[in-house]
């Protein structure tokens, strides 16, 4: 695996930087967790019958970012990155893998969903909150639900490194 600067959380922190620092380890530990593949192992399916990859890991989570910090925090028209022949429309949210794209454009694209999260959050405090599903959602309460589901995809990229070269840990 490739040597990557993990920001390890402060142990004593204000709350925002509480939340960004978590954040910014999840987001770490899933590019950690691809790091020094080929292509083809990224795409390597976890276990029958579930069709989840590496690299439908970070496909759905540049959808995930773009979604929460752009579609609802900002109020940004958001389309799919990812679509497939079997998910044209984009509703499986970058899971599904199509022929063409590989890891470093995946990546790529993640990557400036997290840069473009981080523009959108900059000037708002955790009060601020946007229009969700007939009510309001605090930027606190994003940080908090994008921790949860990068810890959970983390956890799956774990089984699935571990399925692929026995790589554990990180």
């Amino acid at each position: 695996m490739d040597d990557f600067e993990r920001p390890m959380p402060p142990l004593n922190a204000d709350e925002r930087t509480n939340l960004e620092s978590w954040l910014d380890f999840y987001r770490t530990t899933l590019d950690i967790k691809c790091a020094g593949l080929t292509d083809e192992q990224l795409r390597d399916a976890s276990a029958a019958p579930s069709p989840m990859t590496l690299l439908g890991l970070v496909q759905h989570m540049a959808e995930v970012e773009r979604s929460w910090f752009g579609g609802v925090l900002v109020g940004e028209e958001t389309t799919p990155l990812f679509t497939s022949p079997a998910d044209p429309e984009g509703r499986r949210q970058g899971f599904d893998l199509s022929g063409g794209a590989g890891f470093e454009t995946a990546r790529t694209i993640w990557r400036d969903e997290i840069a473009r999260a981080r523009a959108n959050c900059a000037a708002r405090s955790l009060e601020d909150t946007a229009p969700f599903m007939g009510g309001e959602v605090s930027l606190r309460w994003i940080y908090t639900h994008m921790i949860a589901e990068y810890a959970r995809h983390d956890g799956h990229a774990d089984l699935i490194r571990e399925r692929i070269d026995g790589t554990t840990g990180v």
